[in-house]
C-alpha cells in the first residue's frame, strides 16, 4: 500500500496539480487583496463614497450582507480575466511555434537533398579509375 501511494504521488501529474493549486492559492491572496484594498475603494469612491463591506441589511435577526458578495463576484471576474489573458498568450505562443516548425519543415522540404555519400565499390572503382590514369600518364 505504501509503494503504491508513493508511485501515485511520484507522477508528474500528481506534483503538477499541488504545484498548481498552491501558485493557485497565493495568486487567489494577491487578487483578493487588489480587490479589497485598491478597486473596491476605488468603486466607492466613484460611486460617492460607498464603502462595500458596510452593504447589508436585516431580515429579522439574520444580516445579508450582499457587499461582500459583490467583492466575490469582483474578485472571480478580475482572476478569470487574468487566467484569459494567461490562456490566450500561452495559445499564441503555441500557434507561433507551430507556425515555425510548419515553416521549417517546408523549407527543409524545397531544399534537395544532398546525395548520398559513394559506396566502398564506387570508392574503390574511382580509386582504381585514377591509378590507370596515372599509369597511362607515365606510359605517354
Amino acid at each position: 500500500m505504501i509503494k503504491e501511494f508513493r508511485t501515485f504521488i511520484n507522477r508528474g501529474n500528481v506534483l503538477d496539480l499541488a504545484v498548481a493549486v498552491i501558485i493557485g492559492a497565493a495568486f487567489t491572496a494577491i487578487v483578493k487583496s487588489l480587490v479589497d484594498d485598491i478597486v473596491m475603494p476605488l468603486i466607492g469612491i466613484a460611486l460617492g463614497g460607498v464603502d462595500f463591506t458596510a452593504l447589508a441589511f436585516q431580515v429579522g435577526a439574520a444580516t445579508i450582507s450582499y457587499g461582500n458578495f459583490i467583492q466575490a463576484i469582483i474578485n472571480f471576474v478580475l482572476i478569470a480575466l487574468v487566467v484569459f489573458f494567461l490562456v490566450r498568450s500561452i495559445n499564441r505562443l503555441q500557434e507561433r511555434m507551430a507556425k515555425e516548425k510548419e515553416e521549417a519543415e517546408k523549407v527543409e522540404e524545397t531544399q534537395p537533398a544532398a546525395p548520398p555519400a559513394p559506396s566502398s565499390e564506387e570508392k574503390l572503382l574511382t580509386e582504381i579509375r585514377d591509378l590507370l590514369r596515372e599509369q597511362g600518364n607515365t606510359k605517354a
